[in-house]
């Protein structure tokens, strides 16, 4: 279990929906985790943790974990999301809900997305943030996809010469993992992984996983389009780091190694941000508090909208 759960400062009332505020990633594994009054308690064979619900912003549960439904419904109280992850929270198998209790950060990636004109700034914001010394403005998707081919290259060329580790190309086996050389594995490694993490954030944040600005056509292409943006400086260096060490068991030396640069690097406060920037989230959220309540509302004529809760049928609408 995390060494320093016990050690987290209590969040007020009116921080706890909030999302900026409600960062933490406590990740558990192999204990059994229920409920003491506002708090949760995880039981391993060291004894018993006190963890406070309320400075929870995300629990993943890894391996080995079992969960009470009382448990799970402290945890809905005060509104922390759930996660089931792999060992080190480097796969991601379902989760429950969003942090927020807002609607507007998914809002704001629909809103983007749906327009062709956004959608191609937003896939050139997500080039910049990776490649911040070239600017893509004016590029056209096939030239951005030119220029992430080039940065590649280059990047596997300088880990190569880096590590001494010999590289002649990305090859990828879907099925057959063993089918690739050491650092192939290890770049396939840790390109999972950076999934897994990438998913855990996006549904944390209430995103579509689906609305993807780069990545098309399938189920998780926003998470691909956020893992990404981490690749050249923290996945493919991890990747070539561990099959520097060995060809042996080179997956799960890369599953550690790119867990602990993961923790050392901040990464998930990191990808909140980028997603928060990227979706332009601060400029599209008319009210900041509405994060910190329930507020339902129904949709009329000319994108009014009126209080939930109410019967329209017999009284005007405004």
């Amino acid at each position: 279990m995390s060494g320093t759960v016990s050690r987290r400062a209590t969040s007020t009332p009116h921080e706890l929906y909030r999302v900026r505020d409600r960062l933490s990633f406590i990740y558990l594994e192999r204990c059994t985790i229920h409920r003491d009054d506002n708090a949760i308690t995880a039981t391993d064979t060291d004894g018993v943790t006190h963890i406070p619900a309320a400075t929870i912003g995300t629990l993943l549960l890894g391996p080995g974990t079992r969960i009470t439904h009382q448990a799970l419904s402290v945890l809905g109280q005060c509104g922390a999301g759930v996660a089931w992850v792999g060992e080190h929270g480097v796969r991601f198998y379902a989760g429950g809900r969003a942090l927020t209790r807002s609607s507007a950060l998914a809002e704001a990636h629909a809103t983007a997305w749906a327009n062709r004109r956004t959608r191609l700034e937003v896939a050139r914001d997500m080039y910049r943030l990776r490649f911040p010394d070239e600017d893509p403005a004016g590029h056209t998707r096939d030239e951005l996809l030119r220029m992430e081919g080039r940065r590649l290259k280059e990047c596997y060329r300088r880990e190569s010469s880096r590590t001494g580790v010999p590289w002649r190309r990305r090859e990828y086996h879907h099925g057959d993992f063993s089918a690739g050389d050491a650092p192939n594995q290890a770049v396939t490694a840790a390109a999972q992984c950076m999934y897994g993490i990438a998913h855990t954030v996006v549904s944390a944040l209430g995103c579509s996983p689906a609305l993807g600005f780069v990545h098309s056509g399938h189920e998780r292409s926003f998470v691909l389009d956020i893992a990404d943006l981490y690749k050249t400086d923290i996945a493919i260096p991890v990747a070539f780091d561990a099959a520097a060490h060995g060809t042996d068991d080179v997956a799960t030396r890369t599953r550690r190694a790119l867990r602990d640069r993961i923790n050392e690097t901040a990464l998930l406060d990191r990808c909140v941000r980028d997603i928060k920037q990227l979706l332009r989230h601060d400029e599209t959220r008319a009210d900041e508090a509405a994060e910190s309540r329930d507020n339902v509302t129904l949709q009329t004529d000319g994108d009014l909208h009126v209080a939930g809760g109410r019967n329209y049928g017999e009284e005007p609408i405004w």
